[in-house]
């Protein structure tokens, strides 16, 4: 049986409605999903108790997909189970997103269960390489794309956002913590520009794999770009015959690109 621990945004019901099989959903009680409803929730000082609980359905593999806020530990309410993986669960709420992520990870599978990407759950929102939509992208494109692969990679470094805005041979945005809704919304007009997404070098895609969707399609559309670019096999894209409709009328490509090496 497979359960997904969802958090906010889109994914979690996108993840859902591609399954083949049912799943059970659970999540944690300060960072409640927004688009799909639980069917259990747990606090990260019952962590313990609730791996239990998820072997005791049957679950065997677990899929984490959406946002999650870094929880408040409070220490007079850990249960026993929890108390032994005390120290590497506040070892994970200092680390990076990244290397925290990987500790939780690691949490789960010591449990016994197999933890699999919302890309191996649900293959189908991982977009075929190649030009998406009727407009296609022309040599400066090409150009800002080599650009945004430096961009991207330095921003990986710095365990930072995974998009940046790329105007001609310049930076234009980067994606801070607040996230792609945040920085898209901020942007001023730039034409002919581009937006990119792609994951961060290392990246663990078991959690956390990049995510297009509609309001990505909206923000670059507002901002006049002339399209969207993502890494191959590194970003998923949510209502993705939305996406392509509205892009295709504005007249923006969608390029699913292998990264220039």
């Amino acid at each position: 049986m497979l359960a997904l621990i969802a958090g906010q945004g889109d994914l979690p019901r996108a993840v859902l409605e591609a399954l083949p099989e049912p799943a059970l959903v659970c999540a944690m009680e300060s960072s409640p999903p927004d688009r799909v409803a639980a069917d259990h929730l747990f606090r990260i000082e019952k962590l313990g108790s609730f791996l239990r609980w998820l072997k005791a359905q049957g679950v065997t593999r677990v899929c984490m997909c959406g946002a999650v806020g870094r929880p408040e530990v409070k220490l007079s309410r850990l249960d026993l189970p929890t108390l032994l993986l005390m120290p590497k669960i506040l070892r994970a709420l200092k680390r990076g997103d990244d290397g925290a992520l990987r500790i939780v990870i690691g949490l789960l599978e010591d449990a016994g269960l197999d933890v699999i990407g919302a890309h191996e759950a649900a293959p189908a929102l991982l977009p075929e390489t190649g030009v998406l939509t009727q407009a296609r992208p022309g040599d400066a494109a090409t150009r800002m794309a080599t650009l945004a692969d430096a961009v991207s990679h330095r921003q990986g470094l710095e365990d930072l956002g995974q998009c940046c805005v790329i105007s001609s041979d310049q930076v234009v945005a980067q994606e801070d913590a607040r996230g792609t809704d945040a920085m898209l919304g901020e942007l001023p007009p730039v034409p002919g520009g581009i937006f990119y997404k792609a994951p961060k070098p290392g990246q663990e895609r078991r959690a956390d794999l990049p995510v297009i969707g509609p309001n990505t399609a909206v923000g670059a559309i507002r901002a006049g770009l002339a399209g969207i670019v993502v890494e191959a096999q590194g970003v998923m894209v949510l209502d993705r015959a939305a996406v392509i409709e509205m892009l295709d009328a504005a007249g923006l490509f969608l390029w699913v690109r292998e990264r220039d090496a």
